[in-house]
């Protein structure tokens, strides 16, 4: 089988590093170009410590995708250009993995209709460890018997987005199985704005950043006499890449936007 041809833009961060050595170490892929902000026209396989491969790091997306002709990018960018390099990854009839949190609904439409238009696919995921795929589905499955409900999400102070797009899907699946609700309408005395969180129809969110913490997600039920706790804890970067494998490795053969990595689980069997 011929391998995949794979781009990584947002190469020398923390994530994109991971994905560097991933794709080197799997013998599906191939890595045939890196983008960066910094330390371009390094050899990125001398950067991440797997030795030299060949590929230098670009300051350019678009010369990247010229020159090395990627089948599939993926971008561990930044919240503020993720949708710009998207566009650019699809217009150049690539497929693309997103791992970069912040689209908004509207944006995700877009790149939808562009994917569509481009024969290509593009998969965006709030989040890529298996496991934390497996919290939010056993969630939605604990929502239809206790349908009250929190999120807690935990990451490291360095993420710029809050709630987290793992927190946000994880209450859109909650909702598809349970009525949207209104909170409580008692008057309660809030001595500080925002003290209960965040909230999307009915199901409050709250975000913690501190350092020393990688990604962290309890989604805690109430009911009578008792409550339920799930709960999923990535202690480190590499918990996410046997999911960026697979959706590079599924990506090339859907078309359109595929929006969170249990669309490509098979949990049937």
């Amino acid at each position: 089988m011929e391998k995949i041809k794979v781009a990584v833009s947002g190469a020398n961060g923390k994530m994109g590093r991971e994905v560097i050595k991933t794709v080197h170490e799997d013998t599906d892929l191939v890595l045939v170009g890196a983008v960066g902000r910094q330390l371009v026209g390094q050899d990125i396989g001398e950067v991440v410590g797997i030795g030299k491969c060949g590929v230098a790091i670009s300051n350019s997306l678009q010369e990247m995708i010229t020159n090395a002709q990627p089948d599939v990018v993926v971008d561990f960018t930044f919240p503020g250009v993720v949708f710009e390099n998207s566009k650019t990854i699809l217009e150049n009839g690539c497929y693309a993995v997103v791992g970069t949190t912040g689209l908004i609904d509207s944006q995700l439409k877009d790149l939808g209709e562009l994917a569509e238009k481009k024969g290509v696919g593009i998969l965006v995921a709030p989040n890529f460890a298996l496991g934390a795929i497996l919290m939010m589905k056993f969630a939605q499955v604990a929502a239809k018997f206790l349908p009250h409900v929190e999120v807690i999400e935990y990451h490291h102070d360095g993420k710029l987005d809050s709630p987290s797009g793992t927190a946000i899907k994880t209450a859109q699946l909650i909702n598809v199985v349970k009525e949207p609700q209104q909170l409580d309408a008692r008057e309660f005395f809030t001595k500080l704005d925002h003290a209960r969180g965040a909230e999307l129809s009915g199901v409050r969110i709250h975000s913690v950043r501190l350092p020393g913490m990688v990604a962290h997600q309890e989604v805690i039920f109430g009911g009578q006499g008792q409550f339920l706790t799930i709960r999923h804890d990535s202690l480190n970067r590499e918990s996410f890449m046997p999911g960026v494998a697979m959706a590079i490795k599924k990506v090339v053969e859907m078309k359109g936007l595929i929006y969170g990595l249990e669309n490509i689980m098979n949990f049937d069997n």
